[in-house]
Protein backbone atom coordinates (compact mmCIF):
# COMPACT_ATOMS: atom_id res chain seq x y z
CA UNK A 1 0.00 0.00 0.00
CA UNK A 2 0.71 3.49 -0.70
CA UNK A 3 -0.42 4.88 2.51
CA UNK A 4 -0.71 4.46 5.91
CA UNK A 5 -2.75 5.73 8.88
CA UNK A 6 -0.92 7.13 11.27
CA UNK A 7 -2.12 5.16 14.53
CA UNK A 8 -1.90 1.48 14.48
CA UNK A 9 -4.42 -0.09 16.84
CA UNK A 10 -3.36 -3.64 17.87
CA UNK A 11 -5.79 -4.70 20.07
CA UNK A 12 -8.80 -4.55 17.09
CA UNK A 13 -5.70 -6.60 15.16
CA UNK A 14 -5.65 -9.25 17.84
CA UNK A 15 -9.37 -9.18 17.90
CA UNK A 16 -9.49 -9.72 14.07
CA UNK A 17 -7.17 -12.67 14.30
CA UNK A 18 -8.88 -14.47 17.45
CA UNK A 19 -11.99 -14.18 15.23
CA UNK A 20 -10.08 -15.57 12.21
CA UNK A 21 -9.00 -18.60 14.23
CA UNK A 22 -12.62 -19.13 15.49
CA UNK A 23 -13.94 -19.25 12.02
CA UNK A 24 -11.02 -21.94 10.91
CA UNK A 25 -12.08 -24.10 14.33
CA UNK A 26 -15.89 -23.79 12.98
CA UNK A 27 -15.07 -24.94 9.37
CA UNK A 28 -12.77 -27.67 10.54
CA UNK A 29 -15.30 -28.97 12.85
CA UNK A 30 -17.99 -29.13 9.70
CA UNK A 31 -15.52 -31.00 7.85
CA UNK A 32 -14.43 -33.14 10.31
CA UNK A 33 -18.30 -33.64 10.78
CA UNK A 34 -18.76 -34.54 7.54
CA UNK A 35 -15.99 -37.16 6.88
CA UNK A 36 -17.07 -38.82 9.93
CA UNK A 37 -20.42 -39.20 8.51
CA UNK A 38 -19.35 -40.22 4.72
CA UNK A 39 -17.66 -42.78 6.56
CA UNK A 40 -20.46 -44.04 8.80
CA UNK A 41 -22.82 -44.11 5.81
CA UNK A 42 -20.54 -45.93 3.82
CA UNK A 43 -20.19 -48.85 6.37
CA UNK A 44 -23.71 -49.07 7.33
CA UNK A 45 -26.57 -47.36 4.87
CA UNK A 46 -27.42 -50.95 3.51
CA UNK A 47 -28.73 -49.81 -0.51
CA UNK A 48 -27.17 -47.41 -3.01
CA UNK A 49 -30.96 -45.16 -2.52
CA UNK A 50 -30.45 -45.06 1.05
CA UNK A 51 -26.66 -44.10 1.16
CA UNK A 52 -27.90 -41.12 -1.35
CA UNK A 53 -30.21 -39.93 0.75
CA UNK A 54 -28.39 -40.13 4.37
CA UNK A 55 -25.58 -38.19 2.36
CA UNK A 56 -27.58 -35.42 1.59
CA UNK A 57 -28.99 -35.06 4.71
CA UNK A 58 -25.66 -33.97 6.28
CA UNK A 59 -25.82 -30.85 4.94
CA UNK A 60 -29.34 -30.14 6.54
CA UNK A 61 -27.73 -32.14 10.08
CA UNK A 62 -24.84 -29.40 10.09
CA UNK A 63 -27.55 -26.31 9.01
CA UNK A 64 -29.50 -27.10 11.94
CA UNK A 65 -27.14 -27.26 14.23
CA UNK A 66 -24.90 -23.93 13.40
CA UNK A 67 -28.54 -22.01 11.88
CA UNK A 68 -27.20 -22.11 8.37
CA UNK A 69 -29.02 -23.32 5.55
CA UNK A 70 -28.26 -26.09 3.73
CA UNK A 71 -27.00 -24.23 0.69
CA UNK A 72 -24.74 -21.89 3.37
CA UNK A 73 -23.07 -25.46 4.65
CA UNK A 74 -22.47 -26.70 1.39
CA UNK A 75 -20.99 -23.58 -0.17
CA UNK A 76 -18.93 -23.34 3.03
CA UNK A 77 -17.39 -27.37 2.50
CA UNK A 78 -17.02 -27.05 -1.25
CA UNK A 79 -14.41 -24.31 -0.81
CA UNK A 80 -13.19 -25.27 2.70
CA UNK A 81 -12.41 -28.74 1.01
CA UNK A 82 -10.73 -27.26 -2.02
CA UNK A 83 -8.73 -24.99 0.20
CA UNK A 84 -7.78 -27.75 2.87
CA UNK A 85 -6.86 -30.37 -0.16
CA UNK A 86 -5.30 -27.94 -2.90
CA UNK A 87 -3.40 -25.15 -1.00
CA UNK A 88 -1.82 -26.16 1.95
CA UNK A 89 -0.11 -22.84 3.06
CA UNK A 90 -3.58 -21.17 2.98
CA UNK A 91 -5.01 -23.17 5.16
CA UNK A 92 -2.23 -23.37 7.30
CA UNK A 93 -2.80 -19.77 7.27
CA UNK A 94 -6.54 -20.04 8.06
CA UNK A 95 -6.27 -21.98 11.21
CA UNK A 96 -2.89 -19.81 12.33
CA UNK A 97 -6.03 -16.52 12.03
CA UNK A 98 -3.41 -14.88 9.82
CA UNK A 99 -6.05 -14.60 7.10
CA UNK A 100 -10.37 -14.95 7.61
CA UNK A 101 -13.13 -16.91 5.82
CA UNK A 102 -14.17 -14.47 3.30
CA UNK A 103 -10.38 -14.65 1.93
CA UNK A 104 -10.31 -18.03 2.00
CA UNK A 105 -13.59 -18.23 0.07
CA UNK A 106 -12.20 -15.88 -2.46
CA UNK A 107 -8.91 -18.44 -2.67
CA UNK A 108 -10.78 -21.02 -3.05
CA UNK A 109 -13.08 -20.28 -6.07
CA UNK A 110 -9.87 -19.18 -8.16
CA UNK A 111 -8.37 -22.84 -7.55
CA UNK A 112 -11.91 -23.67 -8.45
CA UNK A 113 -11.23 -21.67 -11.78
CA UNK A 114 -7.42 -22.95 -12.16
CA UNK A 115 -7.23 -26.08 -14.58
CA UNK A 116 -3.29 -26.75 -13.89
CA UNK A 117 -1.96 -28.21 -11.13
CA UNK A 118 1.23 -26.16 -11.52
CA UNK A 119 -0.64 -22.79 -11.59
CA UNK A 120 -2.38 -23.92 -8.25
CA UNK A 121 0.81 -24.10 -6.59
CA UNK A 122 2.73 -20.59 -7.92
CA UNK A 123 -0.98 -19.44 -5.79
CA UNK A 124 -0.05 -21.05 -2.86
CA UNK A 125 3.06 -20.17 -2.48
CA UNK A 126 2.44 -16.25 -3.35
CA UNK A 127 -1.47 -15.47 -2.50
CA UNK A 128 -0.62 -15.63 1.85
CA UNK A 129 1.43 -12.90 1.84
CA UNK A 130 -0.93 -10.63 -0.70
CA UNK A 131 -3.92 -12.14 1.09
CA UNK A 132 -2.46 -10.77 5.31
CA UNK A 133 -1.94 -7.20 3.83
CA UNK A 134 -5.05 -6.55 1.74
CA UNK A 135 -8.73 -6.30 1.63
CA UNK A 136 -10.53 -8.63 0.40
CA UNK A 137 -11.69 -6.46 -2.30
CA UNK A 138 -8.11 -5.99 -3.05
CA UNK A 139 -7.37 -9.94 -2.72
CA UNK A 140 -10.89 -10.61 -4.99
CA UNK A 141 -9.02 -8.38 -8.12
CA UNK A 142 -5.69 -9.83 -7.51
CA UNK A 143 -6.66 -13.03 -8.12
CA UNK A 144 -8.69 -11.88 -11.28
CA UNK A 145 -5.32 -11.08 -12.83
CA UNK A 146 -3.44 -14.04 -11.41
CA UNK A 147 -5.42 -16.41 -13.35
CA UNK A 148 -5.45 -14.09 -16.41
CA UNK A 149 -1.19 -14.41 -16.27
CA UNK A 150 -0.67 -17.78 -15.33
CA UNK A 151 -3.26 -19.38 -17.32
CA UNK A 152 -4.04 -16.78 -20.19
CA UNK A 153 -4.92 -19.26 -22.56
CA UNK A 154 -7.30 -20.96 -20.98
CA UNK A 155 -8.71 -17.68 -20.01
CA UNK A 156 -8.55 -16.05 -23.44
CA UNK A 157 -10.74 -19.54 -24.38
CA UNK A 158 -13.55 -18.36 -21.52
CA UNK A 159 -13.83 -14.99 -22.17
CA UNK A 160 -14.33 -15.76 -26.25
CA UNK A 161 -16.79 -18.20 -24.90
CA UNK A 162 -18.48 -15.91 -22.90
CA UNK A 163 -18.73 -12.83 -25.40
CA UNK A 164 -20.85 -15.10 -27.55
CA UNK A 165 -23.06 -14.78 -25.18
CA UNK A 166 -23.39 -10.98 -25.07
CA UNK A 167 -27.02 -10.27 -24.75
CA UNK A 168 -29.55 -6.91 -23.74
CA UNK A 169 -32.58 -7.79 -21.35
CA UNK A 170 -35.26 -5.76 -20.75
CA UNK A 171 -37.58 -6.78 -17.53
CA UNK A 172 -40.39 -5.09 -16.75
CA UNK A 173 -41.18 -3.96 -12.89
CA UNK A 174 -43.85 -2.39 -10.90
CA UNK A 175 -44.83 1.03 -10.87
CA UNK A 176 -44.14 2.03 -14.62
CA UNK A 177 -40.65 1.06 -14.28
CA UNK A 178 -38.68 -1.30 -15.71
CA UNK A 179 -34.57 -2.85 -15.80
CA UNK A 180 -32.17 -2.72 -19.14
CA UNK A 181 -29.91 -4.53 -18.65
CA UNK A 182 -26.48 -5.78 -21.20
CA UNK A 183 -23.86 -8.35 -20.92
CA UNK A 184 -20.71 -7.22 -22.97
CA UNK A 185 -17.01 -7.60 -23.36
CA UNK A 186 -15.88 -5.49 -20.18
CA UNK A 187 -13.94 -3.03 -22.22
CA UNK A 188 -17.04 -1.60 -23.93
CA UNK A 189 -18.95 -1.48 -20.74
CA UNK A 190 -15.83 0.90 -19.03
CA UNK A 191 -16.06 2.96 -22.19
CA UNK A 192 -19.83 3.15 -21.32
CA UNK A 193 -19.41 3.70 -17.65
CA UNK A 194 -16.75 6.45 -18.40
CA UNK A 195 -18.70 8.04 -21.16
CA UNK A 196 -21.71 8.04 -18.83
CA UNK A 197 -20.27 9.50 -15.76
CA UNK A 198 -18.66 12.66 -17.93
CA UNK A 199 -21.87 13.65 -20.05
CA UNK A 200 -23.96 13.01 -16.48
CA UNK A 201 -21.44 15.37 -14.34
CA UNK A 202 -21.18 18.42 -17.19
CA UNK A 203 -22.64 21.65 -15.61
CA UNK A 204 -26.46 21.36 -15.55
CA UNK A 205 -28.54 24.18 -16.61
CA UNK A 206 -29.80 26.45 -13.57
CA UNK A 207 -33.38 24.82 -13.58
CA UNK A 208 -32.22 21.08 -14.03
CA UNK A 209 -32.58 19.81 -10.41
CA UNK A 210 -32.03 16.07 -11.99
CA UNK A 211 -29.31 14.44 -10.14
CA UNK A 212 -26.33 12.46 -11.66
CA UNK A 213 -27.86 9.02 -11.56
CA UNK A 214 -31.20 10.39 -12.95
CA UNK A 215 -29.22 12.26 -15.85
CA UNK A 216 -27.52 9.00 -16.45
CA UNK A 217 -29.99 6.90 -16.65
CA UNK A 218 -32.33 9.53 -19.34
CA UNK A 219 -28.81 9.74 -20.76
CA UNK A 220 -28.93 6.15 -21.97
CA UNK A 221 -32.47 6.34 -22.97
CA UNK A 222 -31.54 9.28 -24.80
CA UNK A 223 -29.17 7.60 -26.58
CA UNK A 224 -30.44 4.20 -27.70
CA UNK A 225 -33.73 6.16 -28.55
CA UNK A 226 -31.87 8.26 -31.21
CA UNK A 227 -32.62 11.92 -28.91
CA UNK A 228 -30.66 14.90 -29.82
CA UNK A 229 -29.41 14.78 -26.35
CA UNK A 230 -27.03 12.36 -27.31
CA UNK A 231 -25.18 14.53 -29.44
CA UNK A 232 -21.88 16.21 -28.49
CA UNK A 233 -20.93 13.52 -26.04
CA UNK A 234 -17.61 13.61 -24.91
CA UNK A 235 -15.53 10.08 -25.95
CA UNK A 236 -14.23 7.61 -23.06
CA UNK A 237 -10.48 7.73 -21.58
CA UNK A 238 -9.53 4.10 -20.65
CA UNK A 239 -6.54 2.92 -19.42
CA UNK A 240 -5.47 -0.64 -19.62
CA UNK A 241 -1.91 -2.74 -19.12
CA UNK A 242 -0.39 -4.75 -21.78
CA UNK A 243 2.28 -6.54 -21.61
CA UNK A 244 4.97 -5.75 -24.89
CA UNK A 245 4.92 -9.46 -26.05
CA UNK A 246 1.56 -9.60 -26.02
CA UNK A 247 0.16 -6.74 -27.60
CA UNK A 248 2.99 -7.88 -30.07
CA UNK A 249 0.82 -11.52 -30.24
CA UNK A 250 3.83 -13.45 -29.27
CA UNK A 251 2.20 -14.76 -26.23
CA UNK A 252 -1.51 -14.79 -24.89
CA UNK A 253 -2.58 -12.46 -22.58
CA UNK A 254 -4.87 -9.92 -21.13
CA UNK A 255 -5.11 -6.25 -21.44
CA UNK A 256 -6.36 -5.21 -17.81
CA UNK A 257 -7.83 -2.43 -16.05
CA UNK A 258 -5.91 -0.12 -14.24
CA UNK A 259 -8.09 -0.20 -11.35
CA UNK A 260 -7.65 -4.15 -11.63
CA UNK A 261 -11.38 -5.08 -11.66
CA UNK A 262 -11.34 -6.05 -15.08
CA UNK A 263 -9.36 -7.91 -18.11
CA UNK A 264 -10.10 -8.62 -21.70
CA UNK A 265 -7.72 -10.95 -24.27
CA UNK A 266 -5.65 -8.57 -25.59
CA UNK A 267 -6.74 -8.84 -29.16
CA UNK A 268 -9.66 -7.70 -28.22
CA UNK A 269 -7.74 -4.14 -27.41
CA UNK A 270 -5.22 -4.89 -30.18
CA UNK A 271 -8.73 -4.75 -32.80
CA UNK A 272 -9.55 -1.49 -30.75
CA UNK A 273 -6.04 0.29 -32.36
CA UNK A 274 -5.99 -1.52 -35.32
CA UNK A 275 -9.62 0.41 -36.21
CA UNK A 276 -7.77 3.48 -35.68
CA UNK A 277 -10.65 4.99 -34.09
CA UNK A 278 -9.30 5.62 -30.50
CA UNK A 279 -6.28 8.03 -29.81
CA UNK A 280 -4.02 6.03 -27.64
CA UNK A 281 -1.71 7.33 -24.55
CA UNK A 282 1.24 5.07 -24.36
CA UNK A 283 3.42 4.91 -20.80
CA UNK A 284 6.70 3.94 -20.53
CA UNK A 285 8.01 2.63 -17.07
CA UNK A 286 11.49 2.87 -16.19
CA UNK A 287 12.37 -0.94 -15.90
CA UNK A 288 14.67 0.23 -12.84
CA UNK A 289 13.26 3.29 -11.36
CA UNK A 290 9.54 2.42 -12.10
CA UNK A 291 9.66 5.97 -12.81
CA UNK A 292 6.78 6.63 -15.40
CA UNK A 293 7.44 10.57 -15.54
CA UNK A 294 10.62 12.64 -15.83
CA UNK A 295 9.40 15.71 -16.62
CA UNK A 296 8.97 18.31 -13.83
CA UNK A 297 6.17 21.26 -13.78
CA UNK A 298 6.35 24.73 -12.74
CA UNK A 299 3.83 25.00 -10.61
CA UNK A 300 0.99 23.43 -8.15
CA UNK A 301 -1.74 21.74 -11.10
CA UNK A 302 -0.36 19.40 -13.07
CA UNK A 303 -1.28 19.49 -16.40
CA UNK A 304 -3.44 16.78 -17.98
CA UNK A 305 -1.50 14.53 -19.85
CA UNK A 306 0.29 13.75 -16.13
CA UNK A 307 -2.69 14.10 -14.78
CA UNK A 308 -4.13 10.88 -17.10
CA UNK A 309 -1.23 9.44 -17.02
CA UNK A 310 -0.74 9.02 -12.74
CA UNK A 311 -4.58 7.78 -13.00
CA UNK A 312 -3.40 4.81 -15.61
CA UNK A 313 -0.50 3.86 -13.94
CA UNK A 314 -2.19 3.41 -10.33
CA UNK A 315 -5.72 2.70 -11.17
CA UNK A 316 -7.37 3.50 -7.61
CA UNK A 317 -6.78 5.87 -4.69
CA UNK A 318 -3.67 4.89 -2.63
CA UNK A 319 -5.47 5.02 0.55
CA UNK A 320 -4.98 1.88 2.48
CA UNK A 321 -7.42 -0.66 0.98
CA UNK A 322 -9.46 1.55 -1.23
CA UNK A 323 -10.72 1.12 -4.81
CA UNK A 324 -11.97 4.10 -5.28
CA UNK A 325 -11.32 4.56 -9.27
CA UNK A 326 -8.18 7.23 -9.80
CA UNK A 327 -10.45 9.06 -12.29
CA UNK A 328 -12.61 10.05 -9.48
CA UNK A 329 -10.00 11.23 -7.17
CA UNK A 330 -7.16 14.40 -6.46
CA UNK A 331 -3.95 14.44 -7.76
CA UNK A 332 -2.35 14.78 -4.12
CA UNK A 333 1.58 15.67 -3.68
CA UNK A 334 3.37 13.33 -1.43
CA UNK A 335 5.89 15.98 0.17
CA UNK A 336 3.20 19.24 -0.19
CA UNK A 337 3.69 21.60 -2.78
CA UNK A 338 5.59 24.01 -3.05
CA UNK A 339 8.67 21.73 -0.95
CA UNK A 340 7.95 19.26 -3.08
CA UNK A 341 8.02 19.16 -6.98
CA UNK A 342 5.50 18.67 -9.05
CA UNK A 343 6.74 15.53 -10.65
CA UNK A 344 5.95 12.20 -11.32
CA UNK A 345 7.36 10.36 -8.33
CA UNK A 346 6.20 13.13 -6.22
CA UNK A 347 2.12 12.38 -7.39
CA UNK A 348 -0.69 10.07 -6.63
CA UNK A 349 -4.21 9.49 -6.45
CA UNK A 350 -5.91 10.29 -3.37
CA UNK A 351 -10.02 9.97 -3.24
CA UNK A 352 -11.47 12.76 -1.43
CA UNK A 353 -12.11 11.23 1.74
CA UNK A 354 -8.06 10.16 2.23
CA UNK A 355 -7.09 13.28 0.68
CA UNK A 356 -9.13 14.48 3.52
CA UNK A 357 -7.40 12.14 6.15
CA UNK A 358 -3.74 12.97 4.80
CA UNK A 359 -4.40 17.38 4.98
CA UNK A 360 -5.14 16.35 8.67
CA UNK A 361 -1.73 14.23 9.45
CA UNK A 362 -4.36 10.95 9.68
CA UNK A 363 -2.87 9.60 6.94
CA UNK A 364 0.88 9.45 5.85
CA UNK A 365 2.59 8.56 2.11
CA UNK A 366 5.12 5.72 3.39
CA UNK A 367 7.46 4.28 0.59
CA UNK A 368 7.63 5.04 -3.09
CA UNK A 369 4.03 2.93 -4.24
CA UNK A 370 4.87 0.42 -6.88
CA UNK A 371 1.61 -1.14 -8.44
CA UNK A 372 1.27 -4.33 -7.39
CA UNK A 373 0.74 -7.16 -9.95
CA UNK A 374 1.10 -10.93 -9.47
CA UNK A 375 4.00 -12.32 -11.01
CA UNK A 376 3.48 -14.80 -13.83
Amino acid sequence: MATTAAVPIDVLTDVVRERARAEAREVALMLEFRDRELERIEAEAESPMRRLVERGAIALAIGEAMGFSEGQVQHRLSFADTVRDHSPTTWNAFTDGRIDLARVREIGHTISQLKRAESVHRLDAKVVEYAETHTVAELRAWLKRFVRRVEADLATERAEDERAKRHVSVQHGDDSMGFLGAYLPSHELAAVADRLRKEARRPADPGDNRTVAQREADLVAAWLLGSDVAEGVIDANIGVTIDADVLAGANPGFAESTDGTWGVPAAWIAAVIASGSTFWHRIVVDPVSDDVLAHEYVGRFAPDVLNIALRFLYGTCQGPGCVVPAERCDIDHRVPWPHGPTRGDNLGPLCRRHHTYKGHGLLHWSTRPQPERPAA
